[in-house]
């Protein structure tokens, strides 16, 4: 008897020893924000899994008992939480990476290496984790880049052959999440032309739900590279656990959702790899664009206030500083003009008080003058006709009218009817045994060669040599691609299946090549309307243009999904005539973004021109509340009568308020106070409101003293209704 149970004893000691010997061989990787957490851990094989995701645990050492308390394991799915899911081997879930081998074997597994932290200052660290297949010289480099204080992560990976032949990358991912829980609910986006960002929430089944882009270049035509994702129930602004996230690429994108059968979620987002097949040489190494998302348990507003701060601090160009206000021509004169028309809009421009006169498209082309959107696009010479003294002029007159001069270029396109088409056909994109599809009446030139990208450069280069005083770009993009083939890539013998990737690459070696050069140019972004925003074009760029419709009723939604991803400093708004809504309804709308004008002022009378002259020096009074503060969407404009939002300030001492009326029923408006945030419970505010109508009243009594506590709780009511169909208030501290 006292043998066996001398056995069981030592029976008992090395089972524990081999348990105690199994954890002691995981590795545990945390990757930490100031309150999220992702964890990861290796298994008795070396795969790397992702075991936890969510709110930061109070002792990092806990980390490794996560994995002690799940109960979900499944051989015959392989591992459906794996960090960088490969495919033919051991995993038949949607994978992250698809390699065919130089010996043309299709199978990847993918074992941890090695992992190191370095740090980037106080608030940005970098985990590199390293993974490599046992059987192939093939390896993958993780990337997560830490925003502690935004709460913001930054991944991406980096796969690399040494394999004596060339690899075939058939699907490469960004970034391959998981997170488990039983219950989640999508808000994905879609649109045209003119109507942009319409949200969509749903519950997430069983399967794969993608999200995807095949569009070549305007990849974000029909959707967006943004999403939000709620946990265990829809978020709303306040409540709820919430994770925001867009990708960083400016072409075509995809984005996996697949719930498993144990109801947990599976997230691959990356480049789409559709008609993308990637080559990669022994010795070199593709990078993947960057994933970045933010997670909050305090609901959407939280979330995207973590976005905000983070944009405006590490990506947007000069995301700190300082916007131009200014008047385009387009709506006023289309392609019609000629240098005494010009002149006088300078001249408006300075009576209306903006910063920058900037010419819109049809001030080039001469054998095929661009009098339309049939010709032209390619000869980038000024229009003699039009222009005969040349941009430089031009520069000079705004200068003496004493604003400045900004212009709008689309080098990325062509039309058939040019001499640039003429000259250099094999610089298009096009199939040549087929009959060409236009969009707008042109074709995208073809990015993936290097002479097409000089040229594009020599565009803008030349427009700064000969004229250092332009102040501002507009960079256009209107067409997407049809027939996608590359005579560049033909005649070098590289694969056509790289054209969609080197078309962005060859888009950003322009634009990096521009900003070495001309660092501080602002430039917006444009791709008829909101056709191509993310945040890798957006190193580039100080702002977008959300949309061509400049409708104010539209607008108020567009923006305000948005807002969600992108700072209002960035999001280029307009005054236009679009709508039937009077002036002071259609500048207040373009005043909670990056306001501009686009309207024919020596059509106003006497009090709409006093209204536009006060708004301009309105807007330059709260801009930086705007641009810089924090943004607090207050009443949704899907789900009542009005919209209404705010931004504060940092140390909560003034905010500015935007309520617009959004329905026309029979006594539509504010019916009761908004309760609103962004204050400081303790502080004493007055409520002012500004941008008045000429001779009109208003019904805040701006003597009155609240408590923030009161503002907050009880509530403010902006009287919004069918005679007062937009109102901007200032809430400011009283000191």
């Amino acid at each position: 008897m006292n043998l066996l149970r001398h056995i069981a004893i030592s029976l008992l000691l090395l089972l524990l020893h081999s348990m105690h010997a199994t954890a002691q061989n995981k590795v545990t990787i945390p990757i930490e924000t100031a309150q999220n957490a992702l964890v990861l851990q290796t298994d008795q094989d070396k795969h790397l899994s992702i075991i936890y995701f969510g709110k930061k645990l109070a002792q990092a050492a806990e980390y490794d008992l996560v994995s002690t308390q799940n109960r979900q394991r499944d051989g015959n799915a392989g591992i459906y939480n794996s960090a960088y899911t490969p495919a033919g081997s051991w995993s038949i879930s949607e994978p992250a990476l698809q390699v065919t081998h130089a010996d043309g074997n299709k199978s990847t597994d993918l074992i941890y290496v090695n992992h190191q932290t370095t740090r980037e200052g106080d608030n940005v660290a970098v985990t590199s984790i390293q993974l490599k297949d046992p059987v192939y010289a093939t390896e993958v480099t993780l990337f997560y880049k830490t925003y502690a204080r935004e709460n913001v992560v930054e991944q991406w990976s980096v796969i690399k052959s040494t394999e004596k032949g060339e690899i075939t990358l058939n699907k490469y991912a960004s970034a391959n999440l998981y997170f488990p829980g039983k219950d989640f609910y999508l808000t994905h986006y879609n649109g045209t032309w003119a109507r942009e960002m319409n949200p969509e929430e749903e519950q997430l089944t069983a399967g794969i739900r993608v999200l995807d882009s095949k569009l070549g270049t305007r990849a974000n035509l029909f959707q967006p590279p943004s999403f939000q994702l709620s946990f265990d129930k829809p978020a709303t602004e306040t409540e709820g656990k919430v994770l925001l996230g867009t990708l960083a690429w400016s072409g075509n994108f995809r984005m996996d959702f697949e719930v498993d059968s144990y109801h947990n979620l599976r997230l691959i987002a990356g480049i789409n790899n559709y008609a993308s097949e990637y080559p990669l040489a022994s010795g070199k190494d593709f990078k993947t664009p960057s994933f970045i998302y933010t997670f909050s348990e305090n609901g959407k507003g939280e979330a995207s206030r973590n976005l905000h701060n983070w944009a405006r601090k590490y990506r947007i160009l000069d995301g700190e500083g300082s916007r131009l206000t200014l008047l385009n021509n387009w709506e006023a004169t289309y392609f019609d003009f000629n240098e005494e028309k010009l002149s006088g809009l300078f001249k408006d421009g300075k009576k209306l008080g903006v910063d920058l006169f900037l010419l819109d498209d049809g001030w080039f082309a001469n054998k095929y003058p661009r009098n339309d959107d049939r010709a032209g696009l390619g000869d980038w010479q000024e229009n003699i006709k039009k222009l005969p003294h040349g941009i430089g002029y031009l520069v000079k007159e705004a200068k003496n009218a004493g604003i400045k001069f900004g212009i709008w270029v689309e080098p990325e396109m062509v039309n058939p009817k040019s001499e640039l088409y003429e000259k250099h056909p094999d610089w298009v994109i096009r199939q040549p045994q087929r009959p060409e599809h236009y969009m707008r009446n042109q074709l995208p030139l073809d990015l993936s060669n290097p002479e097409v990208q000089n040229f594009v450069f020599g565009i803008l280069d030349k427009l700064f040599t000969g004229n250092s005083d332009i102040a501002y770009i507009k960079w256009d993009c209107n067409a997407i691609t049809f027939n996608a083939h590359s005579a560049y890539l033909e005649k070098s013998k590289q694969k056509q299946s790289q054209l969609y990737v080197d078309y962005v690459k060859g888009l950003y070696k322009v634009l990096e090549k521009l900003r070495a050069k001309y660092p501080k140019v602002p430039m917006m972004l444009c791709s008829g309307g909101g056709g191509r925003v993310d945040y890798e074009a957006l190193k580039y760029f100080t702002e977008f243009w959300p949309s061509d419709n400049t409708d104010p009723l539209e607008r108020v939604f567009m923006q305000w999904e948005y807002s969600y991803f992108f700072p209002a400093l960035a999001q280029s708004a307009h005054v236009t005539d679009w709508g039937k809504q009077p002036l002071k309804f259609r500048t207040d709308v373009a005043m909670m973004g990056k306001l501009g004008y686009d309207i024919v002022v020596s059509h106003l009378n006497e009090k709409d021109l006093q209204f536009a002259r006060q708004s301009v020096a309105t807007y330059n009074a709260i801009k930086e509340v705007v641009w810089h503060g924090d943004l607090y969407r207050l009443v949704d404009p899907k789900k009542n009568d009005f919209a209404s939002l705010l931004f504060a300030t940092k140390n909560r001492d003034r905010a500015i308020v935007f309520s617009y009326l959004v329905s026309n029923r029979n006594g539509a408006g504010s019916d009761i106070a908004v309760r609103l945030q962004g204050l400081d419970a303790g502080k004493k505010y007055k409520v002012k409101e500004l941008n008045l109508y000429p001779d009109s009243k208003s019904p805040v009594k701006e003597d009155q003293v609240y408590s923030g506590d009161f503002l907050m709780t009880a509530g403010f009511n902006p009287v919004v209704n069918a005679r007062r169909g937009s109102v901007i208030l200032e809430v400011l501290e009283v000191k």
